[in-house]
């Protein structure tokens, strides 16, 4: 076996021997289905799972061969071992070997355990609502302790145990022999309760302490290895340890989060099993959790002596088949006010008001220390209706000592603290150097409080400072002072009083908000405070100059008028500007003096705008693509350059190019499109009867994304330039020349919907060539998408004369079909029609004869 996966062995044993130091098996848990729910939420956690197993370095096959060697199931790990999505919820067991391994975080692990028994992660909130419900006193002390999962009470896997520790069945053992000898054994603890050392024999060990052990070694083995033997003379020294500990079957009962039965490691006290069951109920005793062993009882474990002391003397370590049992909680008190644990604390016999003050972390500093305040319920002999509580009034000693009352269930203890209000002070608030508390002495001026505040700032206004004074009935009066200058003197001397509230005013806040804008071609624009002598080349630099394209010509100023006009929100003025302006440029002039612009000051509230260079535009390019001879994007030299000129810088067509099918796009916006769309839809209604040929022209609309098809005859535009196909190209068009096609597609309301031959016939034939038409086409509107696309339909001449287009090789006949149902209005609109036709071509035959 390797050094890793030894490691991996032994580890993982570890975690599963230690299942019961946080094991969930006995909560509460929802359903199959909830939990698989509930994983689902958050699929990354089982795939951290999945992937902290696999980084052992072991495959599938050696990790279930390990585990059957080491006693446990084959299959524990299957579910994590690939990638799989359907796992189900993971046991207790699969949590601590993860835990044991160190394969997730204790975050993540955690998340997960309280996702497996449908718990949710306490939130922010109910921890704020946990701490107010502690300050006032109503959380019962000590269950914080059970809610929040951690390795609190997790025994020592590994070793070293003390020498009190009683051995059993399952442990491991190492014995280490050097001097005249250098040996190691790895002891196993049989079923029987006994271990074998080589050349010493069989020696029984079940219930012998480590220590006792000791002494039974240097017998048996003196007998082997003569230099072993007790003190300085002993040539051969031996040391044995526990390497791994055996677990224990335990049973937690009573008022627990979750009663059942457990396996704790050999090491596990009464603590450890307490706090695998998540802890008493808030019924539950922290005082008196008892401890049986068959049927006896061995020990009482005082939870308060742990908590309040440190004292764990009383946490028994268990055996195989204790019982912890938690009984109903005995009398509680509750405490609060001015001590340092306010709760509700269980109360043994006997205990009194100076025990629960002690319990509760003593008086703070703001404890009164002259009273204490209870409310008790009276006994039943002494209730009336309506006066079952009553309040009794507990002096303490002159030194705040605490008397021994008697303490009775129910009892609330309200410890009184000092009041808030800080007499013998003033208070200085403001614009001076330290604000805050002064004390109060009798003849204190305000000119004396200012200069101890380190008098007013300079730009303190000094035309008024306000005193604000208390008066007995806890109103307020306002008085106020002139000072003479900024050190705080007065015009006049003001006394204050105690009480008296100070106040000192900033120039600077009664100042309006005073900015200035700038935007248009500058790279940050915006509003930007207003200082004085700030000129428009300083507000360029705060803007971070300006962009490529900035006009640098003139600038516009919008400036408010000095002199009120109701009609005249602002004056423009045109400022000059230069190439000084591109802070970038080396040796451009930050300051001015050699440019050929002159500074511009601004004033509050001036609007810059920086205006765009009407000639400057990026650079603008088209793409050519299909049978040209140099196909690509092509960066256009003018505005004024067309189709044409492209195709000639491209080297002109193939010769297998087909000029008639080429396909040109336009970048559009796509409100623009949806625009298009619709009006193309409005046409196609108008000249039909039902709503499927509005979403049928829609499909025929030739927009795709962001572009929109463009019908062009590429031969007209190449045969002269400037005809209305040689188009002006703009940024973003795009050109594609297919190869020519020697097919007629026919699709729509046709028998069989089919590609044809180029015969150079025109629509009817091609229709008929597709097996005719079916009984819902509309044959009178069939038309033909060029391959430019171009869209020509059929027309009809003085009613009756059929004018058919032609298709070209790689054109397209559509046959459009009607809907199931035609609407009544337009079959009365139709027949109408005909009837007038009929009745119009009557009169003519008269005429003519």
């Amino acid at each position: 076996m390797s050094l890793r996966h030894f490691q991996f062995v032994t580890v993982l044993a570890a975690g599963l021997w230690a299942v019961s130091a946080t094991s969930l098996a006995a909560q509460a848990r929802p359903t199959a289905s909830q939990a698989q729910a509930l994983l689902q939420a958050r699929p990354e956690l089982l795939n951290q799972l999945r992937q902290g197993i696999s980084s052992s370095g072991m495959n599938a096959e050696q990790i279930r061969a390990r585990l059957v060697a080491e006693g446990y199931p084959a299959n524990l790990l299957d579910q994590y071992l690939g990638q799989s999505t359907s796992a189900a919820a993971p046991s207790a067991d699969v949590f601590e070997a993860v835990r044991a391994l160190g394969l997730m975080s204790e975050t993540d692990l955690e998340e997960l355990m309280q996702l497996n028994t449908g718990t949710a992660p306490r939130t922010a909130a109910a921890r704020a609502a946990d701490a107010i419900a502690a300050d006032s006193g109503t959380v019962i002390f000590g269950l914080s302790l059970f809610r929040e999962r951690s390795s609190l009470f997790m025994p020592n896997l590994d070793g070293p145990v003390d020498a009190s520790y009683r051995l059993g069945p399952g442990d491991q053992l190492v014995l280490i022999i050097t001097g005249d000898v250098e040996l190691a054994h790895t002891l196993d603890v049989t079923r029987e309760g006994f271990i074998v050392i080589p050349q010493v024999g069989q020696i029984g060990v079940a219930n012998l302490t480590l220590g006792e052990l000791e002494d039974l070694l240097y017998v048996r083995l003196g007998r082997a290895y003569s230099g072993i033997r007790r003190g300085a003379g002993a040539t051969t020294r031996f040391s044995v340890s526990v390497s791994r500990l055996r677990s224990n079957q335990v049973f937690v009962a009573g008022d627990v989060v979750a009663p059942g039965s457990y396996r704790v490691t050999s090491a596990g006290t009464a603590l450890t099993a307490l706090y695998a069951a998540g802890g008493p109920t808030m019924q539950g005793s922290l005082r008196a959790v008892e401890v049986r062993r068959g049927g006896t009882l061995v020990s009482t474990l005082d939870v308060y002596d742990y908590l309040l002391r440190g004292d764990g003397a009383k946490d028994v370590r268990l055996r195989q088949g204790d019982v912890v049992f938690v009984p109903v909680h005995g009398r509680r008190a509750r405490i609060y006010g001015a001590v340092t644990r306010p709760a509700i604390y269980e109360v043994k016999a006997g205990e009194s008001l100076a025990d629960l003050v002690r319990a509760a972390g003593g008086l703070t500093a703001t404890a009164t220390r002259r009273r204490v305040v209870i409310e008790r319920i009276l006994p039943a002999a002494d209730r009336e209706m309506g006066r079952e509580r009553a309040v009794i009034e507990v002096p303490l000693a002159a030194d705040g000592t605490v008397p021994a009352l008697a303490m009775e269930d129910g009892d609330v203890v309200h410890v009184p603290g000092i009041a808030d209000r800080v007499r013998g002070r003033v208070v200085v608030n403001g614009h001076v150097w330290s604000v805050g508390s002064q004390g109060y002495t009798p003849g204190l001026t305000l000119e004396d409080a200012l200069k101890r505040a380190g008098g007013v700032k300079p730009d303190a206004y000094l035309g008024t400072v306000h005193v604000s004074r208390l008066r007995a009935d806890s109103t307020r009066v306002q008085l106020r002072a002139t000072l003479r200058d900024t050190t705080g003197a007065t015009v006049a001397p003001l006394a204050l009083q105690e009480d008296d509230e100070i106040t000192v005013y900033s120039r600077t806040a009664f100042r309006p908000d005073r900015y200035v804008v700038i935007s248009g071609a500058v790279k940050k624009g915006g509003r930007f405070p207003y200082r004085s002598g700030m000129t428009l080349r300083d507000l360029a630099l705060m803007a971070g100059g300006v962009e490529e394209h900035a006009y640098l010509t003139e600038a516009e100023v919008a400036r408010i008028p000095l002199q009120g006009d109701a009609k005249v929100t602002a004056r423009s003025i045109r400022v000059p500007l230069d190439s000084s302006y591109l802070f970038d440029i080396a040796g451009a002039s930050l300051s001015g003096a050699n440019t050929s612009a002159s500074e511009f000051p601004l004033e509050p509230f001036d609007n810059v705008l920086i205006l765009r260079d009407p000639n400057w535009r990026e650079p603008r390019s088209v793409q050519l693509f299909g049978e040209v001879r140099f196909p690509g994007r092509f960066t256009l030299l003018s505005r004024s350059e067309r189709l044409s000129d492209v195709i000639k810088r491209a080297g002109g067509l193939t010769g297998e190019a087909d000029p008639d099918g080429a396909y040109f796009a336009r970048l559009v916006a796509a409100e623009e499109i949806k625009r298009l769309q619709e009006s193309q839809a409005r046409r196609v209604m108008m000249v039909s009867d039902t709503v499927d040929s509005a979403a049928a022209a829609k499909r025929a609309f030739d927009g795709v994304g962001d572009r929109i098809r463009v019908g062009v005859d590429l031969q007209e535009a190449l045969r002269e330039r400037g005809r209305s196909d040689d188009l002006l190209l703009e940024h973003g068009d795009s050109i594609h020349v297919p190869k020519l096609l020697q097919t007629v597609s026919v699709r729509g309301g046709v028998n069989a919907a089919t590609a044809l031959a180029h015969a150079g016939k025109r629509l009817g034939y091609y229709i008929d060539a597709a097996g005719g038409t079916t009984e819902r086409a509309r044959s009178r509107r069939a038309y033909v998408i060029q391959p430019n696309g171009k869209i020509e339909s059929r027309r009809t001449v003085l009613g009756f004369i059929k004018l058919d287009p032609k298709p070209r090789p790689g054109a397209t006949v559509v046959v459009p079909e009607r809907g199931d149902v035609l609407p009544a209005t337009n079959t009365l609109a139709n027949i109408s029609i005909v009837t007038q036709l009929v009745a119009s071509l009557a009169a003519i035959v008269a005429l003519s004869r």
